[in-house]
């Protein structure tokens, strides 16, 4: 992962941190339920924007990688790792 994707990452996770922050405050002092819960649907599809981030990059890196390598291992386990992540994400969807 080059640094201004660790960056970008990393900054986006700091939003979150702090989201989640502010939705254990709203918990704390009993705030609407509804209000709540819109609160973390915008966790939830903050941390699928990072999981995008993150899996675009390791296709263009490591799986990448592995696919112009001669070596049949590295790719057929690159290829089980995604196909792994892509069947967990279907099924938590």
């Amino acid at each position: 992962m080059d640094e201004k994707m660790m960056r970008a990452l990393s900054d986006r996770l700091k939003r979150i941190e702090g989201q989640v922050r502010g939705i254990h405050k709203m918990v704390q002092e009993d705030r609407y339920c509804m209000d709540i819960l819109a609160q973390t649907r915008s966790i939830m599809a903050a941390m699928r924007k990072v999981e995008d981030q993150i899996m675009e990059n390791h296709l263009h890196t490591c799986v990448r990688e592995a696919m112009v390598s001669s070596d049949q291992n590295e790719v057929n386990e690159k290829v089980s790792e995604v196909m792994t992540v892509v069947s967990s994400l279907r099924k938590n969807g």
